[in-house]
């Protein structure tokens, strides 16, 4: 970024280990600002209170003859002091002294209506304490005290609650940056690793332990690797399978292509019936072609996450798609029997795969034969007439591209029951194959049910 240029605000963001060190320094200081504020008024409270107690045993001390008390000089009880008479006609101070500020509370102790007091009052800009108490019948000992002592007192202890307080901040803000540094550290070490996954597509695992939360963080992300792992070897597996299958129908139609041109070039002129079993031939070629490229694509893209999951009956789409197929098998019979099953589907990818699932009934069963299907207790099962499939091929008839040594010299493409299997797995069922009662293959797909009725989309 040039120096001209503003930074943005992303920019501008502190790092996490700068933000839990100010969120620690942040909570120290207000915490030690709370204990500090009630450290400060319990003493606060305490130094007045013993200030009060004190003014008022220093005043009963003094309390004797009023003649005695008006010869006192000014600073007998202290030059912080003043000390005065009340009377319910006059106010004596001390001898060459000042009054200490009168109120009412001091003309009801000499009126004998109070027992004693204590209170405020400013005088000449300072703050002052004045206690009051009996002196005689008629008189009351007026006691005044600054109230400078405990004010600097409290003032050494706000300086010394400031001082810690900042101190207790910065020791904080310290300790969280430092604990956040060495907390982070495997974070930097998963973030390091991440960017060289990015940068080099390095799907390596990162050393991982502890079983805290970066540790699980770690695991997880080492857990995320090896399915991307999976996932590109997958890919891989597919590319290498696609292009062995593309490369059969593309050499057919490169020879094919190749013997007709070569009869154009020598001025030859083919057989009508060779020259429409090479144009036949190639037809057959590119529709097979055309399917494997179809059937590729709806494998790798899988259920389109924008088709919304509608509820639906299975038996619709079943019906709907023995429609279509009873148009393509010639010489080949229905046993339907469909009960009402109500699934939350992706119509069209369910479709696709009972679809597939008839084909290849319709495929493996000899001319006059029946395929029986049915929808019972949420079961769809499928069953042909043919050979059948060998206990050794069914584990992997789900599998890409996998064909039986009975099928290698059919067409197809290996994946339409790959289709069946990614489908149904979508819909959060199952698929299964078995032998059916006639000896030929079965086919059972089990899907949950929505868990309520609806109409069909």
């Amino acid at each position: 970024m040039s120096d001209d240029q503003p930074a943005t605000p992303h920019d501008r963001r502190l790092s996490l280990r700068a933000r839990v060190a100010i969120l620690a320094a942040v909570a120290v200081a207000i915490a030690v600002a709370i204990t500090s504020a009630g450290i400060y008024l319990t003493i606060q409270s305490q130094l007045y209170d013993q200030l009060d107690r004190d003014l008022l045993a220093r005043a009963e001390a003094a309390a004797l003859d009023p003649d005695v008390i008006a010869a006192l000089p000014a600073d007998a009880l202290g030059a912080d002091a003043r000390i005065g008479l009340v009377t319910p006609t006059q106010l004596i101070p001390a001898e060459k002294g000042q009054m200490p500020p009168v109120s009412d509370a001091e003309w009801k102790v000499s009126f004998g209506e109070r027992d004693s007091s204590v209170r405020w009052a400013t005088d000449d800009g300072q703050q002052w304490r004045v206690a009051a108490v009996p002196a005689g019948p008629g008189y009351a000992l007026v006691f005044a005290a600054t109230t400078e002592s405990v004010d600097k007192t409290l003032g050494r202890v706000r300086l010394v609650a400031l001082l810690v307080g900042l101190l207790g901040v910065v020791v904080a803000a310290s300790a969280g940056y430092g604990v956040a540094q060495a907390g982070l550290r495997p974070l930097g070490a998963l973030t390091s690793a991440t960017e060289r996954v990015a940068r080099t597509m390095d799907l390596t695992p990162i050393e991982s332990s502890g079983d805290d939360e970066i540790g699980r963080l770690a695991a997880s992300f080492n857990a995320m690797l090896g399915s991307l792992g999976a996932a590109r070897e997958r890919e891989r597996q597919l590319v290498a399978d696609a292009g062995h299958e593309l490369r059969t129908p593309l050499t057919s139609l490169r020879t094919n292509l190749d013997l007709l041109a070569q009869a154009g070039a020598a001025g030859r002129t083919l057989d009508p019936q060779v020259r429409d079993e090479l144009l036949d031939d190639v037809r057959a070629e590119l529709i097979e072609l055309g399917d494997l490229v179809d059937d590729l694509v709806q494998l790798s893209r899988g259920a389109d996450p924008g088709e919304p999951r509608v509820v639906t009956n299975l038996a619709t789409i079943v019906a709907d798609c023995l429609t279509r197929v009873r148009r393509r098998a010639h010489g080949v019979h229905f046993e339907v029997s469909l009960s009402p099953w109500w699934v939350r589907a992706d119509v069209p990818s369910l479709t696709r795969a009972v679809t597939n699932l008839l084909d290849n009934a319709v495929k493996w069963s000899p001319p006059d034969s029946t395929v029986t299907v049915q929808i019972h207790d949420g079961l769809l099962s499928i069953a042909d007439e043919g050979p059948g499939i060998d206990a050794e091929d069914r584990p992997h008839v789900f599998d890409r591209f996998y064909r039986s040594d009975g099928a290698r010299s059919l067409p197809g493409s290996g994946l339409g029951l790959a289709i069946v299997a990614q489908a149904v797995s979508e819909h959060a069922g199952k698929v299964s194959v078995g032998e059916a009662p006639n000896g030929g293959a079965r086919f059972d797909v089990a899907i949950p049910e929505a868990g309520g009725e609806g109409s069909d989309p």
